[in-house]
């Protein structure tokens, strides 16, 4: 799909707030409430748009701690990689959980309330992950940006 000068602002206007109903969206843009309800259901059934989810602070919602864990599979294969992917996605205190490419094979992003919490958490669920190896951990001191629209 290729996005026009009127996508890419309309995909920075949802991605500041999801809440804004079509007839605004197209007050922003300059175009009809119809052709910015179109616009949307085109770039959601094309996959631009996977989701619109709320942005909740972990820090007011009770989460204190984030940590930002390295995880080395003991053992890889393609099973191995999805039992272990299968088994993170179960666990609600892991955000994320990225594939990646260097010293370790994943890289999750997890919540804790405070580091006790963090400490059982470790201990009890992300170890006896399958395939779990190797794990470094890296508490996040403060966020100066967050992901926002590319």
């Amino acid at each position: 799909m290729t996005l026009d000068a009127t996508d890419r602002a309309l995909l920075r206007l949802v991605a500041e707030d999801a809440t804004r109903s079509a007839a605004e969206l197209g007050r922003a843009l300059g175009i009809s409430q119809p052709a910015a309800w179109r616009r949307l259901r085109r770039l959601e059934a094309s996959g631009v748009i996977r989701a619109r989810r709320l942005d909740i602070d972990p820090q007011a919602a009770g989460f204190g701690v984030t940590v930002f864990l390295g995880v080395k599979l003991a053992a890889k294969g393609r099973a191995s990689l999805e039992d272990f992917e299968r088994a993170a996605a179960a666990i609600p205190e892991v955000q994320t959980i990225e594939h990646i490419l260097g010293l370790y094979d994943y890289r999750l992003r997890v919540v804790a309330r405070d580091i006790p919490d963090f400490e059982r958490l470790l201990r009890r669920r992300i170890m006896t992950l399958p395939g779990a190896g190797a794990v470094e951990a890296n508490v996040l001191l403060s966020e100066e940006r967050r992901p926002g629209p590319l």
